[in-house]
């Protein structure tokens, strides 16, 4: 059963992650990133914390984050394929955000997923 709870504080992770993330990315002075990529990055992260909250898939929590974590950055990943430190990046720094997020969720919260 899909619970509320468990799909708004996963989406807030991720939208907190993504401020995060958003944040790391403007920090080198020499690159600047534009606006839309900042939103594209807040937006990434926060469907990954929803796709994390409504997902059903039966895997353990922490691989559930993992594997969320990796896929929702493929977008993201495709525009800077060119640039293989950003690239690589871009899915290390999902997996972890996709960990926490599923961590801050299942174990913090106790809002367990639907099949597990």
């Amino acid at each position: 059963m899909l619970t509320v709870k468990r799909v708004v504080i996963a989406t807030l992770c991720g939208l907190l992650f993504g401020v995060i993330c958003t944040s790391l990315a403007s920090t080198n002075p020499e690159s600047e990133v534009s606006w839309q990529i900042q939103m594209t990055i807040l937006f990434s992260r926060t469907l990954m914390g929803f796709t994390i909250g409504i997902s059903a898939f039966k895997m353990r929590w922490w691989l559930h984050g993992i594997v969320i974590g990796f896929v929702t950055s493929i977008p993201m990943a495709i525009p800077v394929m060119d640039r293989t430190d950003i690239f690589i990046g871009t899915f290390v720094m999902g997996m972890i955000f996709g960990l926490l997020t599923e961590l801050i969720t299942t174990k913090l919260f106790k809002a367990k997923a639907a099949l597990t």
